[in-house]
């Protein structure tokens, strides 16, 4: 954290899941930020610390054609792309501007603001459908996007790392804590928000396919080694390496709720089929920059449960 004194950091995409929890992390850090949003004054009420800390600086813009903010800058994270899939299905050219061309504005102003290191924050859906007979998805991975949002993240760290710009890579997979989207299509939020408003909870498919969650912290954390000591046009999967089926899941979001709310399993299991699998390897982290996980996921998600409820007195 050191390395971070007196420094001026441009973060796009400040406002989301991940940008929370990097602005936590950065409380207290005599480290100069400036914050990219849409719309600050609805992220402030939001997030009230990010109009209360001085070292923080919101500026209102689209990422596709934002205002550069004026002076050096030492470091950029960029990632402002909601990871949305009713609008990867429903506006999918509307997906790859945001990326594309958001990707190159950041760039665009990273060059202008003589930034030394930038760490683009991308996604495991670069990789595609991972084999199910493959428990864990390394970087090694040939990468084979079906999506508009897989496709143009993979499209975006080409373009990070042909920029001339020094740029890390971060691929991340799924995580849960505080701020993490209720209704939206992450199962560990929705299983949460069915929990909290003491409602069944109903999975569609047959529960078997294997997901794995980092805790918001853990993540932040990660984000913030790589941007620092990752090696540059590398990238780095961030996540959780500890698989667990969507079934099992809905049976322990129940038990750290300690609700009782029905859980039905709509889909019917393929006898020796194999299960659909997104769980990363997270062993080039580990060994090359020394990190891991802090909290197992039964607490993850009972401290999720309790900030929820916490914020709804």
């Amino acid at each position: 954290m050191n390395k971070l004194s007196n420094k001026r950091i441009f973060l796009a995409g400040g406002t989301g899941f991940f940008g929370k929890w990097l602005l936590e992390l950065f409380q207290g850090l005599e480290t100069e930020l400036v914050v990219l949003s849409r719309n600050p004054d609805l992220f402030v009420r939001q997030f009230p610390m990010a109009g209360t800390n001085s070292k923080i600086t919101l500026i209102r813009g689209d990422v596709r054609d934002f205002i550069f903010p004026s002076g050096h800058f030492d470091y950029v994270i960029h990632a402002a792309t909601e990871a949305s899939v009713k609008l990867d299905q429903e506006n999918p050219d509307e997906m790859r501007s945001v990326i594309i061309d958001g990707t190159r504005r950041v760039l665009e102003f990273s060059k202008h603001a003589g930034v030394e290191r930038l760490l683009y924050v991308s996604s495991g859906a670069v990789y595609g459908v991972q084999p199910p007979e493959l428990s864990h998805i390394p970087e090694t991975f040939p990468c084979n996007p079906v999506t508009a949002y897989g496709k143009g993240k993979l499209l975006a760290e080409q373009m990070c790392i042909k920029s001339g710009i020094e740029t890390v890579i971060a691929r991340p997979f799924a995580f849960v804590g505080p701020w993490l989207p209720l209704d939206t299509h992450f199962a560990i939020g929705n299983f949460i928000g069915n929990c909290l408003r003491g409602e069944p909870i109903e999975i569609k498919g047959d529960g078997t396919p294997l997901r794995s969650y980092m805790y918001g912290s853990d993540l932040a954390d990660w984000l913030l080694a790589m941007l620092l000591r990752g090696e540059s046009a590398r990238a780095y999967n961030v996540g959780s390496d500890e698989a667990i089926s969507i079934s099992d899941l809905a049976h322990l979001v129940r038990e750290c709720a300690g609700t009782k709310n029905e859980i039905f399993v709509r889909g019917t299991k393929i006898e020796g089929a194999l299960p659909p699998r997104y769980v990363p390897s997270v062993d080039r982290a580990e060994t090359e920059l020394s990190l891991y996980r802090r909290g197992a996921l039964p607490d993850a998600i009972r401290r999720t449960i309790d900030w929820h409820r916490n914020a709804d007195v």
